[in-house]
Protein backbone atom coordinates (compact mmCIF):
# COMPACT_ATOMS: atom_id res chain seq x y z
CA UNK A 1 0.00 0.00 0.00
CA UNK A 2 1.13 3.75 -0.91
CA UNK A 3 -0.02 6.86 1.33
CA UNK A 4 0.50 9.96 -0.86
CA UNK A 5 0.02 13.50 1.31
CA UNK A 6 -0.67 16.62 -0.13
CA UNK A 7 1.22 19.58 1.43
CA UNK A 8 -1.65 20.32 3.62
CA UNK A 9 -1.52 16.95 4.79
CA UNK A 10 2.60 16.40 5.27
CA UNK A 11 2.41 17.32 8.56
CA UNK A 12 0.17 14.53 9.50
CA UNK A 13 2.50 11.84 7.55
CA UNK A 14 5.60 12.75 9.43
CA UNK A 15 3.93 11.36 12.13
CA UNK A 16 2.30 8.33 10.76
CA UNK A 17 5.13 5.81 11.32
CA UNK A 18 3.28 3.16 9.10
CA UNK A 19 4.81 -0.13 8.91
CA UNK A 20 4.77 -1.97 5.61
CA UNK A 21 3.13 1.39 3.70
CA UNK A 22 5.21 3.61 1.98
CA UNK A 23 4.82 7.13 1.58
CA UNK A 24 5.21 9.13 -1.80
CA UNK A 25 5.30 12.83 -1.37
CA UNK A 26 4.96 14.84 -4.50
CA UNK A 27 7.78 15.95 -6.12
CA UNK A 28 9.25 19.35 -6.69
CA UNK A 29 9.49 21.06 -10.02
CA UNK A 30 12.67 21.97 -11.24
CA UNK A 31 13.28 24.92 -9.51
CA UNK A 32 12.62 23.55 -6.11
CA UNK A 33 9.20 24.52 -5.54
CA UNK A 34 5.49 23.50 -5.30
CA UNK A 35 4.33 26.18 -7.75
CA UNK A 36 5.09 27.69 -11.00
CA UNK A 37 5.86 31.67 -11.14
CA UNK A 38 1.86 32.57 -12.17
CA UNK A 39 1.10 30.54 -8.79
CA UNK A 40 -0.22 27.34 -10.47
CA UNK A 41 0.36 24.03 -8.69
CA UNK A 42 2.72 21.57 -10.04
CA UNK A 43 2.10 18.08 -9.15
CA UNK A 44 3.98 15.00 -9.67
CA UNK A 45 4.26 11.67 -8.53
CA UNK A 46 7.62 9.85 -8.15
CA UNK A 47 8.00 6.65 -9.31
CA UNK A 48 4.13 6.45 -10.80
CA UNK A 49 4.47 3.02 -12.25
CA UNK A 50 4.84 1.53 -9.23
CA UNK A 51 1.30 2.36 -8.50
CA UNK A 52 -0.46 0.21 -11.44
CA UNK A 53 -2.33 -2.48 -9.44
CA UNK A 54 -1.88 -0.93 -5.90
CA UNK A 55 -3.43 0.62 -3.38
CA UNK A 56 -3.06 4.39 -3.29
CA UNK A 57 -4.71 6.37 0.09
CA UNK A 58 -4.39 9.89 -0.62
CA UNK A 59 -4.28 11.83 2.32
CA UNK A 60 -5.73 15.41 2.34
CA UNK A 61 -6.32 18.29 5.50
CA UNK A 62 -9.08 20.47 3.56
CA UNK A 63 -7.56 23.49 5.42
CA UNK A 64 -5.75 26.45 5.53
CA UNK A 65 -6.44 26.79 1.97
CA UNK A 66 -9.58 24.79 0.66
CA UNK A 67 -9.30 25.84 -2.58
CA UNK A 68 -5.82 25.46 -3.61
CA UNK A 69 -5.74 22.32 -1.69
CA UNK A 70 -8.75 20.58 -3.75
CA UNK A 71 -6.90 21.56 -6.89
CA UNK A 72 -3.71 19.33 -5.79
CA UNK A 73 -5.99 16.76 -4.50
CA UNK A 74 -7.52 16.40 -7.77
CA UNK A 75 -4.35 16.54 -9.93
CA UNK A 76 -2.93 13.55 -7.34
CA UNK A 77 -6.06 11.41 -8.28
CA UNK A 78 -5.88 11.91 -11.75
CA UNK A 79 -1.97 11.26 -11.52
CA UNK A 80 -2.43 8.01 -10.09
CA UNK A 81 -6.01 7.35 -12.24
CA UNK A 82 -3.80 7.36 -14.62
CA UNK A 83 -1.02 4.85 -13.78
CA UNK A 84 -4.04 2.37 -12.71
CA UNK A 85 -3.55 2.38 -9.12
CA UNK A 86 -6.36 0.83 -7.69
CA UNK A 87 -7.85 0.66 -5.73
CA UNK A 88 -7.91 4.31 -4.34
CA UNK A 89 -9.22 5.96 -1.39
CA UNK A 90 -8.94 9.32 -0.06
CA UNK A 91 -8.65 10.20 3.65
CA UNK A 92 -9.81 13.59 4.65
CA UNK A 93 -8.21 14.57 7.89
CA UNK A 94 -10.32 17.72 7.62
CA UNK A 95 -13.08 17.82 4.89
CA UNK A 96 -13.35 21.29 2.79
CA UNK A 97 -16.72 22.64 2.19
CA UNK A 98 -18.32 20.43 4.77
CA UNK A 99 -20.84 23.02 6.26
CA UNK A 100 -22.25 23.58 2.73
CA UNK A 101 -24.15 20.25 3.06
CA UNK A 102 -27.75 21.54 1.98
CA UNK A 103 -29.13 23.86 -0.39
CA UNK A 104 -31.50 25.70 1.25
CA UNK A 105 -33.20 27.56 -2.03
CA UNK A 106 -32.88 27.49 -5.53
CA UNK A 107 -29.41 28.64 -7.40
CA UNK A 108 -27.40 26.86 -4.00
CA UNK A 109 -26.01 23.58 -4.13
CA UNK A 110 -25.04 20.59 -1.62
CA UNK A 111 -21.27 21.25 -2.08
CA UNK A 112 -20.04 18.52 0.04
CA UNK A 113 -21.93 15.80 -1.34
CA UNK A 114 -21.11 17.04 -4.84
CA UNK A 115 -17.24 16.84 -4.70
CA UNK A 116 -17.80 13.26 -2.63
CA UNK A 117 -20.27 12.28 -6.07
CA UNK A 118 -17.01 13.40 -8.08
CA UNK A 119 -14.26 11.65 -6.19
CA UNK A 120 -16.16 8.84 -6.44
CA UNK A 121 -17.44 8.86 -9.81
CA UNK A 122 -14.85 10.92 -12.19
CA UNK A 123 -11.56 9.80 -10.30
CA UNK A 124 -12.92 5.91 -9.18
CA UNK A 125 -12.42 6.74 -5.54
CA UNK A 126 -13.78 3.35 -3.98
CA UNK A 127 -13.55 4.22 -0.31
CA UNK A 128 -14.06 7.96 1.44
CA UNK A 129 -12.18 8.43 4.77
CA UNK A 130 -13.58 11.39 6.75
CA UNK A 131 -12.69 12.69 10.88
CA UNK A 132 -15.36 14.30 12.31
CA UNK A 133 -17.41 15.61 8.96
CA UNK A 134 -19.66 18.31 9.35
CA UNK A 135 -22.36 16.19 7.83
CA UNK A 136 -21.86 13.20 9.09
CA UNK A 137 -25.53 11.59 10.39
CA UNK A 138 -26.96 13.36 7.36
CA UNK A 139 -29.42 11.35 5.29
CA UNK A 140 -27.87 12.12 1.68
CA UNK A 141 -24.44 11.10 2.83
CA UNK A 142 -25.89 7.06 3.64
CA UNK A 143 -25.71 6.79 -0.14
CA UNK A 144 -21.57 7.06 -0.44
CA UNK A 145 -19.15 4.83 0.84
CA UNK A 146 -18.23 6.97 3.57
CA UNK A 147 -15.97 5.85 6.32
CA UNK A 148 -17.04 8.55 9.35
CA UNK A 149 -13.93 8.36 11.71
CA UNK A 150 -14.29 10.28 14.91
CA UNK A 151 -11.50 12.05 16.83
CA UNK A 152 -14.42 12.37 19.88
CA UNK A 153 -12.82 9.52 21.85
CA UNK A 154 -9.47 10.89 21.63
CA UNK A 155 -10.28 13.90 23.07
CA UNK A 156 -12.76 12.68 25.91
CA UNK A 157 -10.23 10.63 27.07
CA UNK A 158 -7.08 13.37 27.30
CA UNK A 159 -9.76 15.27 29.40
CA UNK A 160 -10.66 12.81 31.29
CA UNK A 161 -6.91 12.20 32.08
CA UNK A 162 -6.44 15.69 33.12
CA UNK A 163 -9.98 16.78 34.74
CA UNK A 164 -10.97 13.43 36.24
CA UNK A 165 -13.85 11.40 35.81
CA UNK A 166 -16.91 14.05 36.83
CA UNK A 167 -15.99 16.06 34.33
CA UNK A 168 -19.30 16.66 32.05
CA UNK A 169 -19.23 16.54 28.17
CA UNK A 170 -21.67 18.58 26.42
CA UNK A 171 -22.38 19.49 22.66
CA UNK A 172 -23.42 23.27 21.76
CA UNK A 173 -25.65 22.72 19.25
CA UNK A 174 -27.97 20.21 17.83
CA UNK A 175 -25.62 19.47 15.29
CA UNK A 176 -23.36 18.41 17.86
CA UNK A 177 -25.71 15.85 19.39
CA UNK A 178 -26.63 13.77 15.99
CA UNK A 179 -22.69 13.78 15.50
CA UNK A 180 -21.67 12.65 18.79
CA UNK A 181 -24.90 11.72 20.26
CA UNK A 182 -23.62 13.79 23.79
CA UNK A 183 -26.62 15.92 24.84
CA UNK A 184 -26.41 19.51 24.83
CA UNK A 185 -27.98 22.60 24.82
CA UNK A 186 -30.48 24.66 22.05
CA UNK A 187 -28.70 27.11 19.93
CA UNK A 188 -30.69 29.46 17.43
CA UNK A 189 -29.83 31.29 14.77
CA UNK A 190 -31.21 34.99 14.32
CA UNK A 191 -28.85 35.56 11.73
CA UNK A 192 -25.92 34.71 9.04
CA UNK A 193 -23.96 36.05 12.05
CA UNK A 194 -25.46 35.95 15.30
CA UNK A 195 -26.44 33.14 17.51
CA UNK A 196 -28.23 32.74 20.66
CA UNK A 197 -27.49 29.94 23.37
CA UNK A 198 -29.85 28.62 25.93
CA UNK A 199 -29.81 26.02 28.09
CA UNK A 200 -33.14 24.53 30.05
CA UNK A 201 -34.05 24.78 33.78
CA UNK A 202 -32.65 21.26 33.88
CA UNK A 203 -29.15 21.64 32.25
CA UNK A 204 -28.57 24.52 34.09
CA UNK A 205 -29.31 22.76 37.44
CA UNK A 206 -26.76 19.70 36.24
CA UNK A 207 -23.82 22.35 35.20
CA UNK A 208 -23.85 23.85 38.50
CA UNK A 209 -20.99 23.59 40.37
CA UNK A 210 -19.25 21.54 37.65
CA UNK A 211 -16.40 20.79 35.39
CA UNK A 212 -17.83 21.47 31.23
CA UNK A 213 -16.44 20.10 28.36
CA UNK A 214 -18.28 20.93 24.98
CA UNK A 215 -17.48 19.19 22.33
CA UNK A 216 -17.87 20.00 18.66
CA UNK A 217 -16.09 19.43 15.72
CA UNK A 218 -14.31 22.48 14.14
CA UNK A 219 -14.01 26.14 15.51
CA UNK A 220 -14.44 29.12 12.70
CA UNK A 221 -15.24 32.30 14.02
CA UNK A 222 -15.96 30.81 17.77
CA UNK A 223 -18.97 32.59 17.86
CA UNK A 224 -20.90 29.38 19.47
CA UNK A 225 -18.34 28.46 21.63
CA UNK A 226 -17.98 32.08 23.10
CA UNK A 227 -22.03 31.93 23.47
CA UNK A 228 -21.86 28.78 25.22
CA UNK A 229 -19.45 29.52 27.16
CA UNK A 230 -21.28 32.61 29.20
CA UNK A 231 -24.21 30.56 29.29
CA UNK A 232 -22.59 28.05 31.17
CA UNK A 233 -20.90 31.11 33.52
CA UNK A 234 -24.31 32.12 34.29
CA UNK A 235 -25.49 28.64 35.23
CA UNK A 236 -23.01 28.64 37.93
CA UNK A 237 -20.13 26.29 35.64
CA UNK A 238 -16.56 25.88 38.02
CA UNK A 239 -14.32 25.66 34.93
CA UNK A 240 -15.31 25.31 30.97
CA UNK A 241 -12.93 23.87 28.70
CA UNK A 242 -12.94 23.05 24.62
CA UNK A 243 -12.54 19.63 22.74
CA UNK A 244 -12.52 20.50 19.52
CA UNK A 245 -11.63 17.76 16.51
CA UNK A 246 -10.92 20.96 13.84
CA UNK A 247 -9.05 24.34 14.33
CA UNK A 248 -10.40 26.03 11.20
CA UNK A 249 -9.51 29.65 11.54
CA UNK A 250 -7.04 31.05 13.83
CA UNK A 251 -9.43 34.05 14.88
CA UNK A 252 -11.57 31.97 16.35
CA UNK A 253 -8.93 30.01 18.12
CA UNK A 254 -7.23 33.10 19.75
CA UNK A 255 -10.71 33.75 20.77
CA UNK A 256 -11.97 30.75 22.61
CA UNK A 257 -8.34 30.75 24.06
CA UNK A 258 -9.33 33.71 25.99
CA UNK A 259 -12.29 32.43 27.65
CA UNK A 260 -12.07 28.92 28.07
CA UNK A 261 -9.51 27.79 30.50
CA UNK A 262 -8.11 25.32 28.34
CA UNK A 263 -8.82 24.22 24.59
CA UNK A 264 -8.30 20.45 23.35
CA UNK A 265 -7.25 20.80 20.08
CA UNK A 266 -6.78 17.75 17.20
CA UNK A 267 -3.75 18.64 14.76
CA UNK A 268 -6.54 17.53 12.05
CA UNK A 269 -5.37 20.85 10.01
CA UNK A 270 -1.95 22.47 11.01
CA UNK A 271 -2.07 24.93 13.79
CA UNK A 272 0.21 26.10 16.78
CA UNK A 273 -2.07 25.45 19.37
CA UNK A 274 -2.90 21.41 18.23
CA UNK A 275 -2.20 19.33 21.25
CA UNK A 276 -4.07 16.19 20.28
CA UNK A 277 -2.29 14.23 18.11
CA UNK A 278 -4.60 11.94 15.70
CA UNK A 279 -2.44 10.42 13.40
CA UNK A 280 -2.78 7.09 15.70
CA UNK A 281 -6.62 7.10 14.71
CA UNK A 282 -5.92 7.39 11.04
CA UNK A 283 -3.45 4.18 11.00
CA UNK A 284 -6.41 2.22 12.89
CA UNK A 285 -8.62 2.88 10.33
CA UNK A 286 -6.33 2.30 7.04
CA UNK A 287 -4.74 -0.78 8.88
Amino acid sequence: MFLIPTVQAQHLADKLQLKNISVISPALNKDGLRYFPDGELYVKIPSANRLKGKRVVVLHSGAPHPNEGLIELELILQAIKEVKASPIDVFFAYFPYGMQDKAFAKGETNVAENLVEKLLTYYGVRKIYIIDAHFTGKEWAAKYPLSHVSAVPYLMEKASKDLGENVLFLSPDKGGMRRTQIKGVQKKRQSSYDVTVKSSATMQRTIQNRCVAVVDDLIETGGTLDRFYDECQAAGAKEVVALITHGVLPAGISRIKKKYRKIYLTNTIHRKEANVDITPLIRESLL
